[in-house]
This record gives structure tokens, sequence and C-alpha cells, in this order.
């Protein structure tokens, strides 16, 4: 039997909560069912939590009634609308408002309405028309309002509301498909893959069972979702173990993931080269080489992608060699801080700015997948090195990150608490999806 997803709505500051509900929804990954299935009732669940120290207020109803008696209705726009179609369903009975909309130069965008948009309209009591509001798509917020006998309208760079978002749930067949039952954007889910990719492997390591929960940044235009922002904080439990992650922005602006403890998060090597790809010929003291036909040691690992896939530098460093060597074809090999260095072969062409000396930093694409050198087919031959010796790079100890100063560390502490408290709410709960204002 599927758990139960329990889905919380409401909105919260770090320290302010505006309003709860918990509702028992269906299980989050898509699978199909033969014929005849018989389908459990998936049960309802109410909760109510008394939280301590926290202010309640109202939540804005689409139509609100403002302080001096005036409506504010808001109405998304369908296909086929025009202007005074929408304006008639929000019940503005203006004729002038009517024509100046139709006919003033400043209120043209109006005229390109686009499904799914919402338009936001102030009215008195009697339907007389006072304002209006629409964002572009551009992200330029169109007013348009009574000014002495007439109308005025003016178009400024809509006001950006940054909230905090949180969700959570248990992983089924990937990564990714957890992710889209649950309404996660893609953009948070590339995060999520990339703040852990230290730590796991989500090509090989995800597992059924394993979990996630998140805590990210959503932008709002006039009440309207613009994109999401950065990962603020997340845990990952794989296999058993949780990994956790907190974002740290710094007095330069700069930023950066680190564990609860203030340890960075962000290893000083990446395990792959490459993001999702597929390990053909391990780390092996004896093995047939195809071109040579004789048994010989494979000091490094093969990584299949088509040609073409972008390879990437696993950790900061220096370019030490670039160009074309022997049985490897086009290499590039990068001296890292101490004794570390990493080998990257078969490479179809280098990427522009990979040149000898050139500093690189972990992530950046330094080459392209190819079949150069002793290669059957497109791949790419990584090898991991610790003082000239070939390691195996996915069971090598990997340097950890560097931690935080004394004094930055008080504050990253201080910083994450709320994330903090934020992750174990949507930890406490099945699966969740949580909204919040900061």
């Amino acid at each position: 039997m599927r758990r139960p997803v329990t889905r919380v709505l409401g909105a919260w500051s770090p320290g302010h909560w505006l309003a709860v509900a918990v509702l028992g929804l269906s299980g989050v990954a898509a699978f199909g069912l033969a014929p005849d299935t018989t389908l459990e009732a998936v049960p309802v669940e109410s909760v109510q939590r008394d939280l301590p120290n926290l202010a309640r207020a109202a939540v804005d109803a689409p139509d609100a009634v403002s302080q001096d008696g005036n409506y504010w209705r808001e109405e998304r726009i369908q296909r086929g609308d025009t202007i005074g179609s929408v304006l008639s369903r929000l019940g503005v009975d203006d004729p002038e408002a009517l024509a100046f909309v139709r006919l003033d130069p400043a209120a043209k965008p109006l005229y390109r309405l686009h499904p799914g948009k919402a338009l936001r309209v102030e009215t008195g009591t009697d339907g007389r028309f006072l304002s209006l509001r629409f964002v572009r798509n551009n992200g330029e917020l169109l007013a348009i309002g009574r000014s002495g006998d007439g109308f005025a309208a003016t178009a400024a760079p809509a006001p950006v509301e940054t909230r905090w978002e949180a969700a959570g749930t248990e992983i089924h067949t990937s990564l990714f498909a957890a992710a889209d039952a649950i309404g996660l954007p893609d953009a948070v889910t590339v995060q999520l893959a990339e703040v852990f990719a230290g730590d796991i492997d989500f090509y090989h390591d995800l597992r059924r069972g394993d979990r996630f929960n998140v805590v990210y940044e959503m932008r709002y235009v006039d009440g309207e979702p613009a994109g999401a922002g950065r990962v603020v904080a997340a845990e990952f439990t794989n296999r058993g173990r949780t990994a956790s992650a907190f974002l740290w922005r710094d007095g330069a602006g700069s930023d950066a993931y680190y564990t609860a403890e203030g340890v960075a998060l962000r290893k000083a090597f990446l395990r792959s080269p490459m993001e999702f790809s597929r390990v053909t010929s391990g780390f092996t003291s004896e093995r047939f080489h195809p071109i040579l036909n004789t048994w010989r040691a494979h000091k490094g690992v093969d990584f299949a992608a088509p040609a073409g896939t972008p390879v990437r530098a696993t950790s900061d460093g220096n370019v030490a060699f670039v160009g074309t060597q022997t049985g490897y074809g086009n290499v590039v090999v990068l001296q890292h801080r101490g004794k570390f260095s990493t080998v990257y072969a078969h490479l179809s062409h280098f990427a522009m700015l990979t040149k000898r000396g050139a500093h690189v930093v972990q992530g950046e694409v330094i080459g392209y997948v190819g079949q150069t050198g002793w290669a059957t087919g497109p791949h790419l031959h990584y090898e991991f090195r610790v003082g000239d010796q070939q390691r195996d790079p996915l069971t090598v100890a990997l340097p950890n990150g560097e931690p935080l100063p004394g004094a930055a560390r008080a504050q990253f502490v201080a910083q994450v608490e709320s994330a903090t408290a934020q992750l174990a709410m949507v930890r406490s709960l099945t699966g969740s999806l949580l909204a919040a204002a900061e």
C-alpha cells in the first residue's frame, strides 16, 4: 500500500504563520494499474498544530474589500478573451473607463492578452472603475487609475516578492519523477542534484524509498509566481544515510552550501566529470584491451556518453596539459591543490578557454566526449591521481570542504535556524508541499 501524501497550504515568514490546512492526498508517483485493480480509499487527515510565539493573520481572498469599501477582483485570461470581456466578468460598469482602455495608446499591452495571466481591477460598490493592475510577460507592471476627471496609465518594472516554499517526498522511480509528482520546479530539482553531487551519484545510487525535503526561494510579481530562485536548505536520505545542506551568503555576496555544522558541503572533487553518465569500464588491475588484444591494467574509469557531451572539471585547478597523447587521444590534465591531479581522455575537442596554464573551477566545461586515441566508441576515460599514482575515482576518499571561520559560523547558525525548523516540519509529514512568505 502506498503511503498517502500530505499537503500543507499556507504561508509563513521565519516567525509568522498565516494559515495551515492539511489534506491527505494520493501517492506521489504515477504507475500503470492493471484492469480491475481495486484501489484502496486514501485516508483524509486533518491536522491542527499550535506553534509557540507565532502570530496568525487571515489570508486575503481573491475578491477582497479594501478599508474604504472598494472591491479588488481578479480574473484569469481565457483563450479568446478581449479586455472588454474580462472587465465584464469583473463587474466593471463604466463606459468612460472602457473607452480609455480600448483607445489610449498607453493601454495597448491589454490588446494582447495571454491565457492564464491574471488581471486585477478595483471598483466601487456601484461597479465604477477605479484602477487596474496587469503584469506583462516581460515583468513590467501596467497600472491604470483615475486621475481627476480622467485616467492615467503607468508602466514600470513590477516589484518582486521572494517567498520561501518547501516540499518533500519519497522517491519511487527517479528524482525527477518524484519532483514532478509534487509540482517541484525543474530548476529546484536540478539544484538538488548539484548540491548533493559530492555525496550521491544520482545515476547509480538512488534507491526506492530514498527521500528528500527542500526549502527554496520562489519569486512572485504582483502575487503571480515568476520563477524559482535558490535552494535555501535541503536534506536527502539515500540508502538510510541523510545529508543536509544550507545556503550561506557572505558579506561579499558569494554563496555556497554547508552542513548544519558549518562545513562546506561541496567536496574538493566531484565523483563524476559528467552528469548522469554510465560507467562502462571500471578501475581494475587486469582488463582485456579491445584494441591491443591483451590483458592489462585499467587505471581509470570509462564513462559512456554520446559524442559532444560536455566534460566538466571535477575540482578547481590549473591546466597542466592540453593536447594529444598516444592512446589517450585528445586529453586534458588538471593539476589541483596539493598532490592531486585528474586526466580526461578521448575528447573530441577542447573548450575554448581550456589552455595550458589556465585556471578552471569545479564544474567548468573543459572539453567534449569523443573517440580519439585508442577508443572503440565515444566515451570519456577519467583518471584520479594522488602523487602520480592512479586511484579509483569512484571509491577513493575525497578531501572534505573547508569549514566556516568562527565569526562567520556564528552568523551561519543564526541564519539557518528558521530553515532548519521548516525542514523539520516537512520531515514530520509523510509527503508535503508548503508555501511560505519571507
